[in-house]
């Protein structure tokens, strides 16, 4: 399960619609309890995939160091990362698993079409090596 408060959820939805139509993306910081993610921050990063935005996204190495060391200092760890889908469903893509890595991390997917968020689902990748991955739909709590 994924917990994040309904101003981190109101914000990704936001920069999914103020990007589009690229994919925007981000970094989801917290604690596990449980195995329930719960999100203290979501913390905005500039899609840095170049040749294709509208389909693809990257987060820069370098804003990913910052947000672990980040984390580290407000004792949280990333437990999460999210992106849009221009036009396309909130559903992981083959290119989503095949570029997941984090294991026990949640993959939030923000669904926007003709400019405007729609659905935002959660996905934890789960397994123990890359051949055994997967990404299986998790259940998503909003709160305030």
């Amino acid at each position: 399960m994924l917990k994040l408060t309904a101003r981190d959820y109101h914000a990704i939805r936001c920069q999914g619609e103020e990007t589009y139509p690229d994919e925007c993306c981000g970094i989801l910081l917290g604690k596990v309890d449980n195995d329930i993610r719960i999100v203290y921050q979501a913390v905005r990063c500039a899609n840095a995939c170049i040749d294709s935005p509208q389909t693809r996204y990257e987060i820069d190495p370098l804003e990913l160091i910052r947000a672990q060391r980040e984390a580290r200092a407000r004792g949280l760890d990333v437990v999460g990362f999210y992106h849009s889908h221009a036009d396309h469903p909130a559903l992981w893509s083959p290119t989503d698993l095949e570029e997941a890595h984090w294991i026990g991390c949640s993959y939030l997917i923000t669904s926007v079409e003709k400019g405007s968020a729609q659905l935002t689902k959660s996905f934890v990748l789960t397994g123990t090596i890359e051949e055994n991955k997967m990404l299986l739909e998790e259940e998503l709590e909003v709160s305030n």
